[in-house]
């Protein structure tokens, strides 16, 4: 049977979308294209996408990105986005919060509910998602150093909602890796967290297996200033690391791997975006399959979340940005992301108002709803120029992959695959050496910051240029008025904090951080001590904070 012919199979055994699959002007398209030898949607390696029917069979999910203030303030920003068509929700977090501190500790002075929500605890949990039903709605949460007690978190906040919590599904982002090298937002050493997401990823595969317990994250990456090369192969070979957590657990790849998704920038430089996405699914399937040994199609599928690129976004000339987003959108989704956000014009100048926002919700309906492409998988693939970037990609992202697994020891290449698995199957782990080796020495950080030196000299030169910035400079555009969180939103979270920690039983939140501590010294694994911590109304400094002292903060070495 050729290609086609596999894909028509598969086709016909897919639930579609009852929906018109014309052009604008009535002409009917088939819902892919190809040559009979050639891939087709569905088939691994997935260049061209997961699933045979593409988004005639199910389109992407519309999450946008919200949070600030209190937890009122943003339950009431969610049901707007749900109410006006958003699919998904993604909690963003203030900067306490992500940093593990409680809003009334002295260093959250000011930052309180500032570039996210503020959490200290599951009560507040509970108030951003009331009338929410979680077991309904997938959610995503972008915290990385913390992600583990403000999962537990939602947990007991969905417990104390009536939610059967084995059903409840989205993403934890909870990649430290990239903290590391690029977003600084870590608590402890690299061991430490490790341990605590080898702990999540056992939990989450035995007690709430449809929830993914970690994203994998090129976005920081990218936004730190790296190439396209460098965001695909840093985040993949991420993602190889956790894999290599995954069975060095003992667990069982074709289990456990279903439940990482990723989450990558979408950038400007329309082709290479759409070729980075291809070329991400593809080099993701091959390792999964050759080197670490998934049987399972699901194990080799590189699901992925994508957000159009902050760093594109200018505060001159504002209205542009709606332009930059929506063909940030339209490139993500010509690439096949299975979840989409789209930034507001006015982020670059504070958090998104409600118009600004309601305008980035609507650039993605448009996109969905008028275009037209959704009914084509992979309309670009056999582009003789997608074609060739798709390759160029995935060529400069193993060289890449070549020099961490040099750093990790080891004389493989890429393209030894055999070797790798055997060296897999020793429990070796030369990606996670790789990596952990270039953290400590500052190789990540020293790379993207010579991509980004070279690409400010660029556009300093005017080799590269940006619109309102310097070129097309004159404008008409009057001021923006900007979303401002009152500091009244800080003096009210304290207080209720305050209030919150009065009421609790002081003994029984001391026995639980103890019985936590406990886990984390007998290397059992922490999320059930975790879980009743929370349970006891223990705030997140308080988790964060015990942790700490027993391992100790992570200082990351001077490099010059």
């Amino acid at each position: 049977m050729d290609a086609r012919s596999r894909w028509q199979d598969r086709y016909s055994k897919s639930r579609v979308r009852d929906a018109d699959f014309t052009t604008l002007s009535g002409m009917e398209v088939e819902p892919a294209y190809g040559t009979d030898d050639s891939e087709w949607p569905g088939e691994f390696p997935y260049t061209r996408g997961l699933y045979a029917t593409g988004y005639r069979g199910r389109t992407w999910t519309i999450r946008q990105f919200a949070g600030f203030g209190n937890a009122q303030q943003t339950n009431e920003r969610y049901k707007m986005i749900l109410g006006r068509g958003g699919g998904g929700l993604s909690v963003a977090f203030d900067m306490p919060t992500l940093m593990g501190r409680d809003s009334d500790d002295p260093r959250s002075l000011g930052e309180v509910g500032h570039c996210g929500v503020a959490i200290d605890s599951a009560a507040d949990m509970e108030v951003l998602f009331d009338s929410i039903d979680l077991g309904a709605v997938t959610t995503s949460m972008t915290i990385s150093g913390p992600a583990v007690p403000v999962f537990c978190m939602m947990i007991v906040a969905a417990e104390r909602a009536g939610v059967d919590t084995s059903t409840l599904n989205g993403t934890l982002q909870t990649d430290i890796f990239k903290e590391y090298i690029a977003q600084k937002e870590w608590l402890f050493g690299p061991e430490p967290h490790l341990k605590l997401i080898g702990d999540l990823m056992e939990y989450c595969a035995e007690e709430i297996p449809a929830y993914k317990p970690l994203s994998v994250s090129g976005y920081h990456i990218r936004e730190a200033g790296s190439t396209a090369a460098q965001e695909l192969a840093y985040t993949l070979a991420d993602g190889f690391g956790y894999i290599e957590l995954g069975l060095s657990r003992g667990l069982d790849i074709d289990v456990f791997a279903p439940g990482l998704s990723f989450f990558f920038d979408s950038h400007l430089d329309f082709f290479e975006e759409i070729a980075k996405f291809r070329a991400a699914r593809r080099i993701w399937a091959r390792w999964v399959r050759d080197v670490y040994g998934a049987t399972s199609e699901k194990a080799q599928w590189m699901r992925f979340h994508t957000q159009t690129a902050g760093v594109s976004l200018t505060a001159q000339q504002p209205y542009n940005n709606v332009v930059r987003t929506g063909i940030e959108a339209l490139a993500a989704v010509l690439g096949g992301t299975n979840s989409l956000h789209t930034n507001a014009l006015d982020e670059t100048l504070a958090l998104p108002s409600e118009q600004a926002a309601e305008i980035a919700l609507r650039t993605q309906q448009v996109i969905m709803e008028e275009t037209g492409v959704v009914n084509v998988a992979d309309p670009l693939g056999g582009s003789w120029y997608v074609e060739a970037l798709t390759d160029k990609l995935e060529a400069e992202a193993n060289a890449i992959f070549d020099k961490i697994l040099e750093m990790g020891g080891s004389t493989l290449r890429h393209d030894q695959t055999e070797a790798l698995a055997e060296s897999a199957r020793r429990g070796e782990n030369p990606v996670t050496q790789g990596l952990l080796r270039g953290i400590e020495e500052g190789w990540f950080m020293s790379e993207i910051a010579e991509a980004a030196f070279a690409y400010q000299v660029a556009l300093e030169k005017g080799e590269k240029k940006v619109v309102g910035v310097n070129v097309h400079k004159d404008s008409v555009t009057s001021e923006l008025e900007i979303l401002r969180v009152s500091h009244e939103v800080e003096t009210e979270q304290v207080r209720i904090l305050d209030q919150r920690k009065a009421d609790r039983d002081e003994a029984e939140v001391a026995r639980a951080i103890e019985a936590m501590l406990t886990a984390a010294r007998e290397d059992t694994n922490m999320i059930p001590a975790m879980l009743d911590a929370c349970r006891a109304e223990a705030t997140l400094g308080e988790i964060c904070n015990a942790l700490r002292e027993e391992w100790g903060e992570y200082r990351e070495p001077a490099r010059f």
